[in-house]
């Protein structure tokens, strides 16, 4: 009967996929554009990689001269030169690995895209701009062996690969061993993810790799996988904000504790995105260039700002678009 739910809920998935308008995916810098010293340059989070970019056309067309907005994605070319002067870099990936180059001994980039806030271990000389509001959830296979709901504590029990939950017929799906995976280790999707299913420790069936909210990867093309996802990115990917690569693949989203993620017009389900499944989507800064009063101050302030250009109508509705939600608190600021 579960097993039965799965497939319809899979099918109105794909329904809202299939009405979607294509729209080419942007990466990195434009070819042969390299970002002058002075820019705003960032680099970390996949999630929200494509937004960034997004935003950062928007924002440039608004403006004459330098400082202009850049944006590096978490995957590509193994090494980056992130702007003019600095020299080839390993390429961050993930929110931990762009915090991480944030704070570097004489680093580059002058924000971090992060998918999630501050943890232990994080500079309290870092600010977190708040912009947009997502949700995590798990995600199978369309037509695969997964139910279509599974609660906090069986999610839980799969990923510490408890005895006697390893199989989809515990969970009320169809027979097949489950293979639950998860994102590199920098990942802000895995740590938030993990953390809301009560940081299990993780079992010996547990597989760590695939690049987080890329459906396409081969390793999670199994009827039997079990696979965190940004329920905004999803969501943006269907409404066309894809690639090759950069793409759900056939992987559909499903409910926790009776929640689904997405509304029945295919976006992010407020409700899901509760204090537990939840999350806000900050820019991370270091706080003396924030408040600073030279350009660089002045231009991060005018992009990531409460009435910079990410917090306007135009930043907002690319929000949506991308399929996160627009938080009140837009602009808002916090630290460890």
């Amino acid at each position: 009967m579960r097993h039965t739910a799965a497939k319809a809920f899979a099918a109105v998935a794909m329904t809202a996929a299939l009405t979607a308008v294509a729209v080419p995916a942007m990466a990195d810098p434009a070819t042969g554009t390299v970002p002058a010293a002075t820019d705003i340059v960032g680099s970390g989070s996949d999630t929200t990689q494509a937004l960034l970019n997004q935003f950062s056309v928007d924002y440039n067309a608004t403006v004459s001269g330098t400082p202009k907005l850049y944006s590096w994605d978490a995957t590509g070319s193994a090494t980056i030169t992130p702007k003019s002067g600095a020299a080839s870099i390993t390429r961050p990936n993930g929110s931990g690995a762009g915090i991480a180059a944030l704070n570097a001994a004489g680093s580059p980039f002058d924000y971090a895209r992060s998918s999630r806030g501050p943890q232990t271990g994080d500079l309290p000389s870092n600010l977190f701009v708040a912009f947009g509001k997502d949700a995590v959830t798990w995600s199978a296979q369309s037509g695969g062996h997964a139910p279509a709901n599974l609660t906090t504590q069986d999610l839980y029990d799969i990923y510490s690969c408890t005895v006697n939950k390893t199989n989809w017929s515990n969970f009320g799906g169809a027979a097949g061993t489950i293979k639950p995976y998860l994102p590199q280790i920098n990942s802000g999707t895995r740590s938030f993810f993990l953390k809301a299913i009560g940081n299990p420790t993780l079992g010996a069936c547990v597989v760590t790799g695939p690049q987080e909210n890329e459906g396409t990867d081969t390793l999670l093309n199994d009827p039997d996988v079990i696979f965190p996802y940004s329920v905004g990115h999803w969501v943006g990917q269907a409404n066309g904000h894809k690639d090759a690569v950069d793409d759900k693949g056939n992987l559909t989203l499903r409910s926790i504790n009776g929640v689904a993620p997405l509304t029945t017009a295919g976006t992010l389900n407020p409700t899901f995105a509760n204090p537990v499944y939840g999350r806000v989507l900050y820019n991370v800064v270091r706080e003396a260039d924030w408040t600073s009063t030279g350009a660089k101050g002045v231009a991060l302030r005018a992009i990531f700002g409460s009435t910079g250009y990410l917090c306007s109508t135009a930043g907002k509705a690319s929000t949506v678009s991308y399929g996160y939600l627009a938080p009140a608190a837009c602009g808002s600021t916090i630290h460890i």
